[in-house]
């Protein structure tokens, strides 16, 4: 089990929520490592280079994580990828199963064809695939049951990943050609709605779903010096059931998580009652006393996203005893068996809504 690790939350700063992690922990006790989940923006890429550089201490990136092809988690890990000395990358890539999926897209008549559109509506991993290959790093893809580092993929699996790129091109947002046909920005705003005063325990999530490119993000849970630590990037109820049914085989008894990322920024339509049950533990009869929180809930939010978190998820949060880390108010770190940080003060916990979208 690693002796010590360190969990980065990197804020980014803009209208939309982004995430950007970087972890550094021991395997084996074998030296130490460095793991990036997701790169924010390309404006991000200044802050997540100075902490790899400058409080790492490092060029080499043991692993780097994309867990979904949407521009708010991949386009900032381009300058990355570019300037450090990466071991391995890991990402999905939906052109590398063209000639599987070629008989469900009719309008193609090639797999090559085919290929050259999906990598046309992805632009930010196609971008990161071409410099991988200039620098001659090697590109492993994250299905559930391989191992990246101390950390597990609990989702998506094979079978369920090509489902999803089928069911993209179903959807009717993309019934046009000229709306692409894998596009990952489906405008899913949520409509503005009311608050409404809710007593303890009461959680109002949304009836839609989250989007089909959202679901194909990349799952890991690892067993960090003692700390159950779930990472989900815009994992939706799917991607979360499948994770759940899969995390036995990766040693992960549920409930139980120590450190859990709330998906997709705190977003009301990637969770239910009924998974963060499954995942959590079921709500408590009352609010835990400041210090004696069972958890860490851990959300990428900017301050200036006016959207995220979803009111009802930082109830549900605490509901299950939740400490609440954002990134609101800048980047966050999470330790074990390490000195403070200089320049990182103690987290703050999330005070609980008295109300909640109706």
């Amino acid at each position: 089990m690693p002796d010590f690790y360190e969990i980065y939350f990197l804020p980014v700063h803009t209208s939309k929520s982004g995430d950007a992690i970087a972890m550094r922990y021991q395997v084996d006790s074998a030296g130490w490592y460095v793991h990036v989940v997701d790169g924010g923006y390309t404006s991000t890429a200044p802050d997540l280079a100075a902490l790899i550089g400058q409080t790492y201490g490092t060029n080499l990136i043991n692993y780097l994580v994309v867990t979904h092809p949407d521009k708010d988690h991949a386009e900032g890990l381009a300058p990355i990828l570019q300037s450090f000395n990466v071991a391995e990358l890991w990402m999905l890539r939906p052109w590398e199963y063209a000639e599987i999926l070629l008989p469900h897209f009719a309008r193609y008549s090639s797999a090559e064809s085919l290929a050259q559109r999906l990598r046309d509506e992805y632009p930010y991993i196609a971008e990161l695939e071409r410099t991988a290959v200039s620098r001659k790093i090697p590109i492993h893809r994250p299905f559930q049951g391989e191992r990246i580092g101390a950390f597990t993929v609990l989702a998506p699996s094979p079978a369920r990943y090509l489902e999803l790129i089928i069911e993209s091109d179903k959807t009717p947002q993309q019934s046009s050609y000229s709306e692409g046909i894998l596009s990952g920005l489906f405008n899913l705003v949520e409509p503005v709605v009311a608050f409404v005063r809710a007593g303890w325990g009461s959680e109002n999530f949304s009836s839609q779903e989250t989007s089909t490119e959202n679901e194909m993000s990349v799952v890991q849970y690892g067993l960090l010096s003692g700390d159950k630590i779930v990472l989900t990037g815009d994992a939706g109820r799917g991607a979360l059931i499948e994770a759940a049914d899969y995390a036995p085989n990766a040693g992960l008894f549920l409930p139980g998580v120590t450190k859990f990322q709330a998906p997709h920024h705190g977003g009301r339509r990637n969770v239910s009652t009924a998974l963060l049950d499954r995942w959590l533990g079921t709500r408590l009869p009352q609010m835990l006393p400041e210090g004696s929180e069972l958890f860490t809930a851990m959300i990428s939010s900017a301050k200036e996203d006016t959207d995220h978190p979803r009111k009802a998820v930082l109830r549900a949060m605490r509901h299950r005893g939740a400490f609440i880390a954002t990134t609101e108010d800048g980047a966050f770190r999470i330790s074990r068996n390490l000195p403070k940080r200089a320049g990182y003060n103690p987290m703050k916990n999330v005070s609980y809504p008295d109300e909640q979208e109706a």
